[in-house]
């Protein structure tokens, strides 16, 4: 085995390292240092990351769940699908599940009052997006994803599936309501 040019003298890592060079290693270090300690930081102080819990369960368990929650809390019934529109009380567990293709049931909540929302899949993986609020979460099955939230601005807000789930995945959109 040959080669067009003889091999280096020097050893590459026992030369000396330029001036220019250690002071773009130090801007680099001290950026990640910066980087590093902000990710805890906005954790804490910042709103847009959500502390989730997740638990393992089945679907027909979760199922169970949100036909107890719809069956004492329901006040009536949208569009021609016939959904549900649920109005749990302040503070309790809220529950909404993705399957082919829809959110379910379409939640109604106060204004100002906490909430622990659980979702769910029962079939495949979906995404769960609350828009304008822009938050986003994989829901998947056997898993029951769990987060605290407490609406501030009462309207009409859309939850987007942003998984691909398939032939129907841009009809899958769900509701809730927040009222003052």
């Amino acid at each position: 085995m040959t080669s067009y040019l003889p091999p280096a003298q020097r050893i590459w890592w026992k030369m000396p390292v330029g001036r220019e060079e250690i002071v773009w290693i130090a801007i680099a270090l001290v950026w990640c240092l910066i980087l590093f300690f902000m990710m805890p930081f906005w954790h804490v102080y910042g709103k847009q990351n959500l502390s989730t819990e997740a638990y393992q369960t089945t679907p027909a368990q979760f199922g169970l769940k949100v036909q107890a929650m719809i069956d004492q809390y329901t006040v009536r019934h949208e569009t021609e699908q016939q959904i549900p529109v649920v109005a749990p009380p302040a503070g309790s567990d809220i529950y909404m599940l993705g399957r082919l293709w829809q959110w379910w049931p379409i939640l109604e909540l106060e204004k100002g009052q906490t909430y622990r929302l659980h979702l769910s899949s029962m079939d495949w993986q979906h995404g769960f997006s609350l828009q304008p609020v822009n938050i986003n979460m994989q829901i998947l099955p056997g898993y029951e994803m769990v987060l605290n939230i407490t609406p501030d601005v009462a309207g009409e807000y859309g939850v987007v599936c942003n998984e691909y789930c398939g032939i129907g995945h841009h009809t899958m959109l769900g509701r809730i309501y927040v009222k003052e």
